[in-house]
């Protein structure tokens, strides 16, 4: 049985990763690929933790190591308090991974799959909630289906609650979305959420820039191996210093109006303006008074804020 992470009275992290390097073995004579380059973080307990990256940063190599899948190089990773290597057994016992691909057994039913997943941890048949994780994820009426013929969506939710069935108060879901409809999705968000109401500790990799600044508390970023962000959602996505004004003027344009303080200026129309500013520098007034002093009439004006897509964008381009 899983015991608490840490005996003091400071709240110590659900995570803790520390200079954390994987190299691949490559052909004889060459170095292999360097796929974690001394990553560290930690994780906080009980939000939800963003870890994104592009394609090849090193976020499934990472979580591989977490799950005993792949093993690093050098650097430590310590899960609930146990460290991966030295206490292998209850560090596993501490996490659920739900893995992109859907994996299980296409013949057993929904509660069979539950049921030899609460096996193989060992757990009491007293002990085990498979009825009640099928509940929680909205499959109780599939109790006794076979597994094959639940929908896309449905299997996702089955691999979550597969992932529960020994309560680890820590849960990784790499990639829940992918491939599933709006929805679906907003499905899998509420319960996402809801599994963090009752105190667990998720870990979300996600290509869904929306969905990571809808979910997460905190979000770390990674790109080539090294992280390059880690941050509280709102800080990451006031770093983003750019501002859009999209303007619709009285009058036909042949090309964009220019002025020193803007960023940059386009036309998506003929009558239409969009100025690109920096918004410590100036406000969305003073734009629209630059463009009026120019001999240009408002008649429509919209603004887009900064999201977390212009700074991942950013952060990752610059890396």
């Amino acid at each position: 049985m899983t015991t608490p992470k840490s005996a003091a009275d400071a709240p110590a992290p659900a995570i803790a990763i520390r200079d954390l390097v994987k190299r691949y073995a490559g052909e004889p004579g060459s170095e292999g690929k360097l796929a974690l380059k001394g990553v560290s973080f930690d994780v906080p307990e009980g939000g939800i933790f963003g870890l994104l990256g592009p394609n090849g940063a090193g976020k499934s190599t990472l979580i591989n190591i977490l799950a005993g899948l792949v093993t690093k190089t050098s650097g430590s990773a310590e899960i609930w308090g146990f460290d991966i290597d030295g206490n292998t057994r209850n560090a596993k016992r501490a996490i659920g991974i739900v893995p992109q691909e859907i994996v299980f057994d296409p013949f057993f039913t929904p509660y069979e799959v539950l049921e030899n997943q609460a096996g193989f941890y060992g757990i009491a048949k007293s002990l085990r909630r498979s009825e009640k994780l099928l509940e929680a994820v909205h499959l109780a009426d599939k109790r006794n289906a076979y597994a094959r013929t639940l929908s896309g969506g449905m299997k996702r939710r089955l691999l979550i609650a597969k992932a529960m069935v020994h309560s680890p108060p820590i849960l990784v879901l790499d990639e829940p979305t992918a491939g599933v409809d709006v929805e679906l999705r907003r499905l899998l968000w509420e319960l996402v959420n809801s599994l963090n109401d009752d105190g667990v500790t998720v870990v979300l990799t996600t290509h869904y820039l929306e969905e990571a600044e809808e979910l997460c508390d905190r979000i770390a970023i990674i790109n080539h191996g090294e992280l390059i962000a880690n941050k509280p959602t709102r800080e990451l996505v006031d770093m983003a210093r750019e501002k859009i004004v999209a303007v619709t003027v009285d009058k036909d344009l042949v090309a964009p109006p220019q002025h020193a303080a803007f960023i940059k200026a386009e036309l998506a129309g003929p009558r239409a303006v969009e100025v690109t500013y920096n918004k410590d520098q100036m406000s969305a007034g003073q734009v629209l008074a630059i463009l009026q002093e120019q001999g240009l009439a408002i008649e429509d004006v919209t603004t887009r804020e900064a999201d977390l897509e212009d700074v991942f964008v950013s952060l990752t381009s610059a890396a």
